[in-house]
């Protein structure tokens, strides 16, 4: 078989050239002097969901294990492929073998070498039954071969299309082409693990005290709804060039007090509380940035058997889609550069055409007018049935501040009465993902930079299909997709069939408003996936 090279690490990776960076007073390749103290300490909301890369499904939670662990391929600031454990890969003329080459430097943090056979282990056990990952959908959409069987539990997950001929060749054959399949390898479902860690330890392996990681960072401390801090791995293959020594994520459930410790110097960076980023912009024009993500704000419907009855009326969520002022919540809730959203997929994505759809183009006042002739016609709300529904979200305060605004509108243009219902993010999650509940908020960031990313959430087996909605034409178009040469005409109509039967009301999509420390550089600000490494950031000297 005939194979053509992709990619090789020396053209495709800039990798610096000095000596470790607590020695270095200037920076290699910008030449800006460096900061004596490199630490970089951030703000999430929540607890992360896991740092096991087969088990993580929260971003809080992928951003450190990229710092723990190194997949395949990693992303630069662009959010271009580069070299990870891989130095390259070649793709066979059919599209369906890829083979990646290792790099023999690589190594787990116990100095053991980082093997081919690692991302066999790794890959079999996403998909491995026993574990159950939220994320095992994730390895079906990347065409594995015998994935969905594996999944299923109908084929043994010895049968997965990897395989590792020698200690540095990663073989994986797939069941389909898959255009974009090399990008989904910089996911963290992806990454290794070490064996011999997890099967010695079992679920306490990623314990501080007994993880083995691969990336740029190790694991020192994690105290549950508190802090988690990592330091550099001496034996990552790169550790010379890396600058930031220490990273603390801080749990912060409040937004505001988020940014009154930043203020006082004890962050390097928090997130704009909601409403607040164009005053803060112009009070500190050199800290405040609004970035562009890859991601979409949303609410589910319950659409199971056991969601409530008025909601399984198409007309109902169409008049509660046409009443939200997406406006509102943007400019006025949100204020941080967040655009509306009344089709599911960015507009940021690559390659995708936003779809004409004829909610976009009305006036808000022609959306309510419509909105309430189809409550009119389902016998709800001013003049029918009484409707109430409970909304659920996990706490934090703009997300309070959307739930309420949408409140009003509903009950305004509407006559529908909402309650509200807040929980922490793991019980949220459990909540959402059992369907115990009426209306839960959704957001989507993308796991590759791809329409599918988003749309492929709306097919019946899709692991985060909380609607739990199900349409044989959406699967059918999005299996079709895959193998499309432009799959475009595909997406467009699965946009129009979510806007038509609404098992979603997309809301806004992204734009995350941050401060940041004026001495931090390296952010991937041009990355709308915004997976993010701590090994490219560093601090410069005060002038």
């Amino acid at each position: 078989m005939k194979l053509r090279t992709i990619l090789k690490a020396g053209s495709a990776m800039v990798l610096l050239s000095a000596v470790a960076a607590n020695a270095q007073a200037t920076h290699p390749q910008t030449g800006e002097a460096l900061a004596e103290v490199q630490t970089f300490t951030y703000r999430v909301l929540d607890e992360h969901s896991s740092v096991d890369p087969q088990v993580v499904e929260d971003t809080y939670g992928s951003d450190i294990v990229r710092d723990l662990f190194e997949g395949l391929m990693n992303q630069d600031a662009s959010g271009e492929l580069t070299p990870g454990v891989a130095t390259g890969y070649e793709v066979s003329d059919d599209g369906l073998t890829y083979t990646f080459t290792l790099r023999d430097n690589a190594r787990w943090s116990n100095g053991d070498p980082v093997l081919a056979s690692d991302f066999v282990y790794a890959w079999k056990r996403a998909v491995d039954p026993a574990l159950a990952s939220e994320y095992a959908w994730f390895m079906e959409l990347m065409s594995i071969n015998n994935a969905a069987e594996i999944i299923a539990g109908e084929m043994d997950m010895e049968e997965l299309g990897v395989a590792a001929p020698d200690d540095q060749t990663f073989v994986v054959t797939l069941s389909q082409p898959l255009p974009y399949f090399a990008q989904m390898t910089t996911h963290s479902t992806t990454f290794p693990v070490h064996p011999a860690t997890v099967e010695e330890f079992g679920d306490a392996w990623t314990r501080p005290e007994n993880i083995v990681s691969n990336g740029a960072y190790m694991l020192r401390e994690h105290v549950p709804q508190e802090r988690l801090v990592r330091v550099r791995n001496e034996n990552y293959w790169d550790n010379e060039n890396t600058i930031i020594d220490e990273v603390t994520s801080l749990v912060i459930n409040d937004v505001n007090q988020g940014l009154t410790r930043y203020l006082a110097g004890e962050l390097d960076r928090t997130e704009t509380p909601p409403g607040q980023f164009q005053r803060l912009s112009a009070e500190y024009p050199d800290q405040a940035i609004s970035i562009p993500r890859l991601c979409s704000y949303y609410y589910n419907f319950n659409l199971s058997d056991g969601g409530p009855e008025a909601l399984q009326d198409v007309r109902v969520r169409q008049a509660m889609n046409l009443a939200v002022n997406r406006d509102v919540i943007v400019d006025n809730v949100l204020g941080a550069g967040q655009t509306a959203a009344y089709n599911f997929t960015p507009v940021k994505t690559a390659g995708f055409e936003l779809p004409d759809l004829p909610i976009a183009d009305m006036t808000q006042e022609e959306r309510n007018a419509m909105a309430v002739d189809l409550m009119n016609e389902a016998g709800y709300g001013i003049g029918g049935e009484p409707l109430s529904i409970e909304l659920l979200y996990n706490t934090d305060e703009a997300h309070r501040n959307i739930a309420v605004a949408l409140g009003q509108m509903w009950q305004q243009t509407l006559g529908i009465q909402t309650t509200l219902s807040n929980q922490e993010w793991q019980t949220f999650l459990q909540t959402r993902g059992n369907q115990s509940f009426e209306m839960a908020r959704g957001a989507w960031c993308g796991d590759y930079n791809e329409a599918s990313t988003f749309l492929d959430l709306v097919t019946t087996n899709s692991g985060y299909n909380d609607a739990k909605y199900s349409n044989a034409e959406v699967d059918q178009l999005m299996t079709d997709a895959k193998t499309a040469e432009d799959p475009q005409p595909n997406y467009t109509r699965v946009e129009q069939i979510i806007a038509e039967e609404v098992p979603i009301i997309p809301i806004y999509h992204y734009a995350d408003g941050y401060m940041f420390s004026d001495d931090l550089r390296g952010w991937p600000v041009d990355n709308v996936e915004q997976n993010w490494y701590s090994r490219q950031l560093y601090k410069v000297a005060a002038e």
